[in-house]
Formats: C-alpha cells, structure tokens, sequence
C-alpha cells in the first residue's frame, strides 16, 4: 500500500475515533451490566468480519468479566455475564441456511433461546443485512432489548429503527467502521471487568 494511502486510511481512522460518542459507549456499557445483575444472557450476531466480531465480542465479554476465572470448582460459583454467539454454531447455521433460509439464521435460533429479559447484540456495518434486521425484529416484538453496532451509512437507518440502543462508527468505509466496532468490544470488555469486579469486591 504506498504510504500515502496508509497515512491518509491512519489520519481517516483517527479522526473516526476521537470523534466516537462517549455517552453510546457508555449506554451499552449500562444495558450490558444490567444483564449481568439479573443474570439474562446477551446474543451476538452478524454477518462475515462482523460474524467473527460476534464471536470475539462473546469471547471477551465471557472470560474477561468472569470474577473467579481460573478459581476451579467452586459453590456457588461467581456470578458471570451470561453471553452466546450465535455464528458459533456452524452445524445448525448452515442447516437453517440451507433447509429454510439464510434469512432466517438468527431469527430461528433466537425463537429457540431467546427470551424477553434477553439482549440482542447485533452487528451490521451497512445495518441492512436482512438476517440481522430479522433477527432484530423478532427480538423486539419478544420485548428482548436490542443493541446495533453499524455505522453512519445512509443503509444504517434500517437497523436503528430496529434498536433500543447503538453504537454508531461515524465513518462510511467498511474496514474503518469494522475497525471501530473492535474497538467498542475492547472498551466494553474492559469497563464490565472493571465494573463487575468492583462490584464483586
């Protein structure tokens, strides 16, 4: 990549950063927690990068918060986040895909698990991947909170009428809005270890 292109996508991404909206991350941060006190489980999902994304963001959300990691058996054990990709079932994703409708890969697993005092962690860089918008629908008319991590693209308002809380990348190019969503996962894992084990301690 020659070097101006490097500075120019660097200098691109910085300004998307310091431009983040503090009070968003801190709003996910709160829904997040509250799941955690009442003990509901949180569901993340997307589509490719965002697909993996769903799955680091369980990934973190789940080890990085647990109070007694690495503690052995313990009864009670601590409480812990309670946080499922839904992209990790690669058996039941592609027999949904196949058997009724790409569509409808969330959507029916969500009908199996997900209940009203649930979170829905959908993630969309357009905000208009028709799985994720189903998926987001279902959870809301189940009374489930929904969270959309996308982005500024015009495409996007499709995935915000359907989310009681977001995180918007304020960027319009696709590896910089899936840049700032990875970091959202780490500023979010980090503040509910901070959060849980203040609370713990």
């Amino acid at each position: 990549m020659p070097k101006d292109i490097v500075e120019q996508y660097l200098a691109e991404l910085y300004a998307a950063t310091a431009a983040v909206d503090h009070a968003q991350l801190n709003g996910i941060a709160d829904v997040l927690m509250r799941a955690w006190e009442t003990g509901a489980t949180i569901y993340t999902l997307g589509n490719g990068g965002s697909a993996s994304l769903a799955s680091h963001l369980a990934c973190d959300l789940a080890k990085n918060t647990s109070p007694d990691l690495g503690t052995g058996p313990s009864v009670p054990g601590a409480r812990r986040l309670r946080v499922v990709a839904l992209a990790d079932n690669s058996a039941l994703l592609t027999a949904l895909g196949n058997d009724i409708d790409f569509a409808d890969i969330y959507m029916e697993q969500l009908k199996i698990v997900l209940t009203a005092r649930d979170t829905v962690l959908a993630i969309s860089g357009s905000g208009a991947s028709p799985n994720v918008l189903r998926a987001m629908r279902y959870a809301r008319l189940l009374g489930a909170t929904t969270i959309a991590f996308t982005s500024t693209r015009a495409t996007a308002r499709q995935m915000l009428d359907l989310a009681d809380h977001a995180l918007l990348a304020p960027v319009e190019v696709m590896e910089q809005i899936e840049d700032l969503h990875v970091i959202y996962n780490h500023v979010l894992a980090t503040v509910l270890r901070e959060r849980i084990a203040q609370r713990v301690a």
